[in-house]
């Protein structure tokens, strides 16, 4: 029987300094956010900023888990309807037919009960903050730092340049993954051309999965719904990633499988190594729900309002059963809860935090 680490505070570490490493963070995608809002004239998330799809779907936790599976939002089998935000993770709005990054899904699941982290108490929302790679481009809220600062200092330079870098970049990809490598550095600029519904998306970093640690992943099954290969969409306009979400969902569904992976080992699957991806030979994703979009209109200037310009999506609104772990993600809680709210008040939009699917608009 696979004994798995039991969640306790003392798995993570928090470092000497790592407030000062937050609050630097924080300066420096704010000053990332602000060039931003000078090009677009208004502000912009500072990650995730151009969205791809605003949907509405429901999250089913399957039924006859084992008891390491049926751990806090999964514990019962039940329906959870849900806000799904698609976009890319950049926090500019970039030409899709020039520059390719990592793809991002951000969940609101509505109807989350039981005890939240501190700041979201009283809500009924479970947030799940999501990209494609399995693994974090840094290890530590630190090495992030010295990343981020390189990221930012590209905003100003030209599109030209970056879709000089993205070409590169999505080349030297193709040489790793031929060889069963990949890079998460030139995966930033240089991620493959593939439809958002063939992506797998993860949590990348842990959290607690109740009883025990996790990572989690939603894995598509969208293979019989259409036209899902590179030519079907790849990009002729500026918007290409939409326009493809759009057209999808006119006509299909879309069904992710959500699975866990539990952490057996602390010294093989890390906790403050959010870099390092666990081994799954060792403990393999196993399927504990199923998230489905069914069609709809994808991308309405209703939603957009709404979705785009009143929610945050934010690692911190969570039920205490699914706290994130380490210190990228005490990064994370720190810099969403801090430059989210500041981008709806430069907007003067008003911060909404749904208490039903029916406050989605169509």
């Amino acid at each position: 029987m696979t004994a798995y680490v039991r969640f306790s505070d003392s798995v993570e570490t928090v470092e000497p300094g790592e407030e000062e490493t937050f609050r630097k963070i924080i300066d420096v995608m704010a000053k990332g956010g602000r060039m931003a809002r000078e090009r677009y004239g208004h502000s912009v998330r500072t990650s995730h900023a151009k969205a791809h799809g605003l949907l509405k779907g429901a999250l089913e936790v399957l039924p006859d888990l084992p008891p390491e599976l049926r751990q806090g939002l999964f514990a019962e089998p039940r329906s959870y309807p849900a806000i799904v935000r698609l976009a890319h993770v950049p926090g500019e709005f970039l030409d899709d037919r020039r520059v390719s990054t990592p793809r991002g899904m951000a969940i609101k699941v509505i109807g989350a009960e039981g005890p939240k982290l501190p700041g979201h108490a009283g809500q009924v929302t479970q947030d799940f903050v999501l990209d494609t790679g399995k693994a974090f481009i840094a290890p530590s809220a630190g090495v992030f730092l010295g990343s981020i600062t390189l990221t930012e200092a590209a905003t100003p330079m030209p599109e030209g340049v970056k879709a000089a870098v993205s070409a590169a970049s999505r080349a030297s990809n193709v040489v790793l993954n031929a060889v069963g490598l990949n890079s998460a550095n030139l995966d930033f600029f240089g991620h493959p051309f593939n439809h958002p519904m063939t992506e797998s998306y993860f949590t990348q970093c842990p959290l607690r999965y109740g009883e025990h640690i996790a990572k989690i992943g939603f894995f598509p099954l969208n293979k019989d719904g259409g036209d899902l290969t590179v030519q079907s969409f790849e990009p002729q306009d500026e918007d290409g990633l939409r326009t493809a979400v759009v057209t999808y969902f006119r006509r299909h569904p879309a069904i992710f499988e959500v699975r866990v992976q539990l952490c057996t080992d602390l010294d093989r699957m890390p906790v403050e190594n959010a870099s390092a991806e666990w081994p799954e030979d060792e403990s393999p994703y196993r399927p504990v729900a199923r998230l489905t979009l069914m069609p709809q209109e994808a991308f309405t200037p209703a939603r957009r309002e709404f979705v785009d310009e009143r929610l945050l999506f934010c690692p911190a609104h969570s039920l205490e059963a699914h706290r994130p772990l380490g210190s990228v993600m005490r990064a994370r809680m720190r810099v969403y809860e801090a430059l989210g709210p500041a981008r709806l008040r430069e907007n003067g939009r008003p911060r909404v935090e749904p208490r039903s699917i029916d406050e989605l608009p169509a």
